[in-house]
This record gives C-alpha cells, structure tokens and sequence, in this order.
C-alpha cells in the first residue's frame, strides 16, 4: 500500500516537471521572439529634405546640456538635449516656418533615434506659450524613464 501511494506521488511530480517546463520553454521562446521584433521595430531614419517641401531639414549644434549652466538657469530661453551622447554625435531636425518640430540624434555607432520633446522647455518657464510653443527640451529615447 505503501509503494503505491509513494509511485502515484512520483508520477505525480512528474507531471508538474513537464508542465512547469513546457511553461518555461514557451516563455523563452516568447520571448526570443518579442527581443528580436523590438530592435527592428525600434529602427529610425534621417529625415530627408523633400523638394518643394515647407517642412526644412537642417544640422542644429547649438543645444544646451546638463554641462552647461545656462541649461539649469530657467530665464535662458534655449533649446535644451537631455543625452548621453550631449552635443557630441549628428543631430539633425525638421522645421517648419521656425519652430522646429522633430529631432534625431545620432547613437555611438551613427545610427540615428528620434527624440522626445518634453512638452515645456523644463527648467525654463519662458516661452511656452509662443507660437510653435518656443523652444523644446528634446530627450534621448529611453535615456530619461518614460521617454
């Protein structure tokens, strides 16, 4: 009696093994998957300028950044690049009629990633309210939590 209960609860744990491998085997694999969608999907592009187009494409160089006083002094009414990269890599914007309206900062390899304007240019309080809404604080994606 006593080897029949001791089998059934070994063919019992057994069936628990399986389970709770098949389980994590789908989970890798899930995984697998989604890791190699979400670095095609993540790819930018330069903006390219398009002919008879009002939207401009150009280089900007002058960004301020955390290194930079006038970046934490809120009456500079700058463009500010929150970075790991600072001004030290390609970045290239889009415009139209003078406010800008998109980024794209080059990573340590040259490839380019579209950053994020915060929608006020924090720490400054001037100039939101301008037309276009003044100058922007761009973020690197990922590089602040939540951008």
């Amino acid at each position: 009696m006593i080897d029949i209960e001791r089998r059934s609860k070994e063919g019992y744990m057994r069936t628990i093994t399986r389970s709770v491998t098949r389980v994590a085997t789908a989970a890798a694999i899930a995984t697998a998957a989604l890791a190699v969608t979400t670095g095609t999907a993540a790819a930018d592009e330069w903006p390219v300028q398009q002919p008879n187009s009002p939207i401009y494409v150009f280089e900007a160089h002058d960004f301020l950044t955390p290194s930079d006083l006038d970046y934490w002094n809120p009456l500079v009414d700058r463009s500010r690049l929150t970075s790991p990269f600072g001004n030290s890599t390609r970045i290239v914007c889009t415009g139209f009629h003078g406010v800008t309206t998109s980024c794209f900062q080059a990573d340590a390899d040259g490839n380019p990633h579209q950053l994020k304007a915060l929608p006020m240019n924090f720490p400054n309080f001037t100039g939101y309210v301008a037309p276009g809404g003044g100058v922007k604080h761009w973020v690197y994606p990922g590089f602040v939590p939540g951008s």
